[in-house]
């Protein structure tokens, strides 16, 4: 009989803000792998009662941060995970947590003096910005490479397996008449990583060399890529139906700025007018009485998030529509 697994339980935090339109993901690196890392460390139970609290303990010693805003995510136990060197040692299942917070220079100061960075999200995730239209990494690299995977399980007498990897690509990357979903993030990164088109599934083992030449966005340490994927699909998701797109807003802000954070979120446009009919109906935010100047234009109106919605109804978010080229 074989003896059972040692087993240790880690945390990781995906720390999102917005920067110049742009969502950020926190970082941290280590002298022993090049590769970029989410803040992360193991769970301490005699030292924290929960692993929140452990969570925030580990993300303050790693970056000087202190947390806001935090979720958890989910679970992720796959063995190969957290892959070291002859695959000995415990075997880690980290707890995901997707975390939100504004950009402060002095803050941001320090954080830099503890070795951690802020970076574009979608410098991991290329695929999923579709701001400045549909990607050409997709058409260019991304679906004839998955399409070939799908047809290598027809062409070795798997005629199911090939069915149903059609069927997933055609849900996950909007194919034929599915439209794309914002929100299937996870299942996009998913299928990159099982098809070995992405490093991670080098270093894991899935795959002997990565299939294809092309670089698909910025590899992560472990499977932190997966961890950070499923964060973008839950904020996605999550600004729907609650206001947690105000926790990256600095106290004021004009309207222009609030959209194109939801859509740095959302990874596309949304109508202005509609949008801004969408915010005034919900009376999410209401007006500060001041303006900021504005260059070759009138000086914008400054609103500020208007807390006492979250005591009038369940679900106060934002259910943006559909894609503008706007």
């Amino acid at each position: 009989m074989t003896s059972p697994a040692e087993i240790e339980i880690g945390l990781n935090a995906a720390i999102v803000a917005i920067n110049a339109r742009t969502p950020r993901l926190l970082v941290v690196g280590d002298d022993g792998d090049a590769l970029d890392a989410l803040p992360f460390g193991p769970f301490e139970p005699n030292r924290h009662r929960t692993m929140e609290m452990s969570l925030r303990h580990t993300v303050e010693a790693q970056t000087a941060l202190e947390l806001g805003y935090i979720e958890q995510l989910y679970t992720f136990g796959d063995r190969g995970r957290h892959k070291m060197p002859d695959d000995q040692g415990p075997h880690v299942v980290s707890v995901g947590y997707l975390a939100l917070t504004r950009l402060d220079s002095d803050r941001d100061a320090r954080l830099e003096l503890s070795g951690a960075s802020w970076r574009d999200w979608y410098g991991y995730l290329p695929w999923e910005d579709w701001r400045q239209g549909r990607p050409a990494l997709l058409d260019g690299a991304i679906l004839p490479a998955l399409n070939l995977w799908a047809e290598e399980a027809r062409a070795d007498g798997h005629a199911s397996q090939a069915a149903s990897r059609r069927s997933r690509l055609k849900l996950a990357f909007g194919l034929d008449d599915f439209p794309f979903d914002e929100e299937r993030v996870l299942e996009r990164y998913e299928l990159l990583y099982e098809a070995g088109l992405v490093e991670e599934a080098v270093k894991d083992g899935r795959t002997d060399h990565r299939r294809m030449t092309t670089t698909l966005g910025r590899p992560m340490r472990h499977d932190h890529r997966r961890i950070a994927a499923t964060a973008l699909a839950r904020l996605r998701s999550k600004i729907k139906y609650r206001p947690v797109i105000f926790e990256l807003m600095p106290p004021e802000f004009t309207l222009t700025d609030l959209q194109a954070t939801v859509e740095a979120i959302a990874g596309h446009h949304v109508h202005k007018q509609n949008f801004r009919r969408l915010v005034e109906g919900a009376e999410l935010v209401e007006p500060t009485g001041s303006t900021e100047a504005a260059t070759g234009g009138r000086p914008a109106a400054l609103f500020r998030f208007r807390r006492q919605v979250l005591e009038e109804r369940p679900a106060p978010g934002l259910k943006v529509g559909g894609r503008s080229n706007s």
